[in-house]
């Protein structure tokens, strides 16, 4: 199965509902008449359908029966209701795709009642400017070409990964929950700048673009990240002393438990309320 010819829904029009509507239409993967959305917002849906050219559904229900793939793209703590509203209209015939953190597989077919095509993925923030990165979890029950089929929307907003769905949850915790860590650490950057003189708006521009440079240079060249610590790091140079002052932070051990700690939370999340 492959998504060209085929009708695309997002039960949720979200931030990322909105990044991969965007992907979608913008790399023309999937024509906007051919992708739907429904969301208990209504201005939403006219804001998306003004934007894009996609066509807005009556009820979730409605936007199951109209499309081949249909992506849940709703909270984890709102999933249930949800799969029960949507149960009565899914068929073999339908492709479900779920970014809900924390959320089986296994928990979204018992919602449904029902031994439905179902893949698991986790797409992070970036998405929304197509810089992300997805994992999607391999699947049972699926058709020959289901995983192709999400890897074609998911590339459209950056890269993919294929991987096991025991190790979602720890996904969760690195790339899904990282944003925010990177957040963080630019933020911080442009402090310590501010805190040496710099005007915020330079530092943080400064602090952003060194962040998105030295990703992209691992990225294209393969560097290991401890290579290009110390090609910058000269002997006895700025560099090094500046280093020297986040591991005596303890910065590496700090990232360490960031993802350990959001994995975990992952995995509470996905056995319910606590």
């Amino acid at each position: 199965m492959t998504i060209k010819g085929r009708t695309v829904g997002f039960v949720g029009a979200g931030n990322m509902g909105e990044a991969l509507i965007k992907g979608l239409v913008v790399a023309n993967v999937v024509p906007a008449k051919s992708v739907y959305s429904a969301d208990v917002r209504g201005e939403r849906l006219t804001e998306l359908a003004k934007q894009f050219g996609i066509q807005a559904a009556a009820d979730n229900s409605d936007l199951v029966s109209r499309c081949d793939v249909v992506i849940l793209a709703v909270k984890p703590q709102i999933m249930e209701p949800v799969l029960r509203e949507i149960a009565p209209a899914v068929t073999r015939q339908k492709l479900l795709i779920s970014i809900a953190a924390g959320v089986s597989t296994a928990k979204i077919r018992a919602m449904l009642n029902r031994d439905a095509r179902l893949i698991r993925v986790m797409p992070n923030t970036p998405a929304l400017v197509l810089e992300g990165v997805t994992a999607i979890a391999k699947g049972q029950h699926l058709e020959p070409g289901d995983l192709d089929t999400a890897g074609e929307i998911f590339k459209a907003v950056g890269r993919v990964v294929i991987l096991d769905e025991d190790l979602m949850d720890a996904v969760t915790g690195l790339s899904g929950s990282g944003p925010a860590y990177v957040a963080v650490v630019i933020e911080s950057l442009a402090d310590g700048g501010v805190r040496m003189g710099l005007d915020r708006i330079t530092a943080m521009t400064l602090a952003t673009q060194t962040v998105l440079g030295a990703a992209k240079l691992l990225l294209e060249t393969g560097l290991h990240p401890g290579a290009l610590k110390d090609m910058v790091s000269s002997p006895g140079g700025t560099s090094i002393a500046g280093v020297a002052a986040l591991e005596e932070g303890g910065i590496r051990t700090t990232f360490i438990k960031a993802v350990e700690r959001a994995t975990l939370r992952s995995r509470e999340l996905g056995q319910g309320p606590t």
